[in-house]
């Protein structure tokens, strides 16, 4: 979250609030494959890695124009994929015995860290093929998207025929007069 925000402030001026909570998610999602093979300094540069790189992975998403609303790819995917990479570079004796190739960073060689990323390579792969066969049935049965009318008048109209939040000109957010 810390590596999050202080970048966004850097680049835009302001740390928000969505900001912060989805650096904090990066830093988890980044932290969940590596906690139990790093001390406690790899792991807070690993946080602060993450939501530098989620950052990026955003920012590159509206450059690249690709349609990910909830910046799985940025959050999860990426964070992820440092989370592991992680292991390669700092995987300690001292923090989990059963460790057999310590991390690059601590004198192991590139054993470790060229496992970590086959491991990346090949969950990468099968990911993109599941979602693919998955996008690919959907399309094929009941459509992948919703008119760009129904997109226009908002989900919540024209899939639920109901509204989330309701709007008047004298009674403000959410009351209704």
């Amino acid at each position: 979250m810390i590596g999050w925000l202080l970048l966004e402030k850097r680049l835009s001026g302001k740390a928000t609030t969505l900001g912060a909570a989805s650096g904090a998610v990066a830093g988890l999602v980044a932290i969940t494959p590596a906690a139990g093979f790093l001390s406690p300094l790899p792991a807070l540069l690993l946080g602060i890695t993450a939501g530098v790189a989620s950052l990026f992975a955003i920012r590159l998403k509206f450059r690249f124009r690709y349609d990910d609303s909830l910046d799985v790819v940025a959050v999860h995917y990426v964070g992820g994929v440092i989370g592991t990479l992680f292991i390669g570079l700092f995987a300690a004796v001292a923090v989990n015995p059963t460790v057999r190739h310590e991390g690059l960073l601590l004198g192991g060689g590139l054993t470790q860290l060229a496992r970590q990323g086959l491991g990346v390579l090949a969950a990468t792969a099968f990911a993109f093929l599941a979602t693919y066969a998955i996008a690919w049935a959907l399309r094929a049965t009941i459509g992948l998207r919703v008119t760009p009318d129904d997109e226009s008048d908002g989900l919540d109209s024209s899939q639920h025929a109901e509204s989330a939040y309701e709007f008047t000109a004298t009674s403000g957010l959410g009351r209704t007069s």
